[in-house]
């Protein structure tokens, strides 16, 4: 797909069939071996100005230091914003589909005001009776899911620099917990540490799980 920048074109359809508390949905960390899948949910005001606007992409699109610099703006200008996630232990039980939607769920419960609306990267949740859409490609066409990628990625990636600190010879800082030829050099070098994801491969066969 064509990079893009998101726009608020969903968010004003919505504003103009009445709904003023519309808040953008998206993770970060489903294909990670270690860590939870994290989710986060952004309402933001109905009007805004702000020269960082122009700026926001999918998270994966930007740089570190860009994406630090957006979350920052984002959590200012933001009405609320909700976190969620699950752990390797709950991706192990639940598997990782339903272990990304309960964060979801986790992420939106938190909003303060509630969310009368909720634009989804992808997925629609029967879990919440909530209404709601879910957008392909939503985190580069959607502004709010651009939003709540960026608060996704940027809370994930901290939590994996301080979980380098307390498992330290794998690089988690570095990767992210993500399958890279280092990782999986360490991985089979110093074999699994308990955040692991056991039910994921190459860590199930290290690791002798069976689901």
């Amino acid at each position: 797909m064509k990079r893009q920048k998101p726009s608020l074109a969903e968010e004003r359809l919505l504003r103009k069939q009445g709904y003023r508390h519309i808040a953008g949905v998206d993770e970060v960390g489903r294909g990670a071996l270690v860590g939870p899948v994290l989710a986060a949910a952004v309402i933001l005001p109905e009007k805004f100005k702000s020269g960082w606007r122009s700026g926001v992409r999918e998270s994966k699109q930007l740089l570190p230091e860009v994406r630090e610099y957006l979350y920052d703006y984002i959590k200012e200008t933001a009405v609320s914003i909700g976190i969620g996630s699950s752990s390797s232990e709950d991706i192990d039980a639940y598997g990782i589909a339903k272990a990304t939607r309960l964060a979801m769920i986790k992420a939106i419960e938190q909003l303060d005001p509630s969310p009368q609306f909720l634009l989804i990267d992808y997925l629609t949740l029967t879990e919440t009776k909530l209404p709601q859409k879910g957008i392909k490609f939503g985190d580069s066409l959607c502004f709010s899911i651009a939003c709540a990628s960026i608060i996704a990625k940027v809370t994930r990636d901290r939590l994996m620099v301080e979980i380098d600190r307390t498992y330290p010879g794998y690089g988690f800082a570095e990767h992210k917990g993500y399958g890279t030829v280092s990782h999986l050099k360490c991985l089979r070098e110093k074999g699994p540490c308990p955040l692991h994801r056991r039910s994921f491969r190459p860590v199930s066969e290290l690791a002798g799980f069976r689901p």
